[in-house]
């Protein structure tokens, strides 16, 4: 059984454009609900392992924000959405219309337009991946969490193991056409033991 990290060059690319078309799903939401025009680029997908994560997100001592859901249906396993914590905060702003710098901390109002945008993201990016594998996957409610890079990754998929240290990690960027903004975050997919199995089964890996 070949493992995930020897995804081919073609199944890796298939992803990709498979994320494109949930972010593409995902910006036509998110324009019409904030009112302005927002674009989502995929600049880079991978397979990564747990532990190679935080990096990527912020230095330690900075702080980020994560939607966390379960996926369920044909798949089961659990999605992490991260952004660093100014990037949520800005995002948050957009959903709720507000003027840039009018949000400084989570109020209730903040973190449920976070756990909406996340809801959205997250959805279109498990939507477009049930089409590709022709599966049936169903998120769950969401959970928000603000907390350091490595704490987050902790609580919401658990400590490293063989089992569950294989993520599919989706760099999304959201292009703000009407400001000239640019914000940055990571969809995480971590499917649990038996789902990766049927992954590979449908890329034809296993």
């Amino acid at each position: 059984m070949p493992a995930i990290h020897s995804l081919k060059t073609i199944q890796l690319d298939a992803l990709r454009e498979t994320a494109n078309i949930g972010a593409g799903h995902a910006a036509t939401a998110l324009s019409q609900m904030t009112g302005s025009t927002i674009m989502i680029k995929v600049p880079a997908i991978g397979i990564v392992g747990l532990h190679e994560l935080p990096t990527q997100f912020e230095p330690h001592e900075e702080p980020v924000a994560a939607v966390f859901m379960h996926m369920l249906g044909d798949l089961t396993g659990r999605t992490l959405l991260v952004f660093p914590k100014p990037t949520v905060l800005r995002l948050a702003e957009l959903m709720l219309r507000r003027p840039v710098g009018s949000s400084v901390a989570f109020s209730e109002l903040e973190t449920s337009a976070i756990k909406e945008a996340g809801n959205i993201l997250s959805g279109a990016y498990m939507n477009a991946l049930s089409d590709f594998l022709g599966m049936l996957l169903l998120p769950s409610p969401p959970t928000m969490v603000v907390d350091m890079s490595q704490a987050v990754l902790a609580s919401a998929f658990g400590e490293p193991h063989v089992e569950s240290d294989t993520i599919l990690c989706v760099e999304s960027e959201f292009v703000l056409t009407d400001l000239d903004q640019s914000l940055r975050g990571f969809f995480l997919l971590l499917p649990d033991s038996a789902s990766l199995q049927v992954m590979l089964q449908a890329l034809r890996l296993a």
